[in-house]
């Protein structure tokens, strides 16, 4: 995916354990890993990928990328 030269197009990171590896349900909420919101794709799949590779250790420790400026604008998704 690409992103459009000078448009913010927010992405949010975060991760958490899975209550199982079929699942997409987190065991705790509030121990949630809440990465950060980033200006582009790029810069939010650096940031998974590094917490991602910091994990796997754990294999029910997983991360998402979350398109906020879908949320945002359904229209413009």
């Amino acid at each position: 995916m690409t992103d459009t030269p000078g448009k913010q197009l927010l992405h949010l990171v975060f991760g958490g354990e899975l209550t199982s590896l079929e699942a997409t349900e987190f065991k705790d909420l509030s121990n949630l890993d809440i990465v950060g919101v980033f200006p582009n794709y790029a810069s939010a799949h650096a940031a998974w990928k590094a917490k991602a590779q910091a994990t796997v250790d754990n294999a029910q420790m997983r991360y998402f990328i979350v398109h906020l400026h879908r949320l945002l604008d359904p229209q413009q998704g």
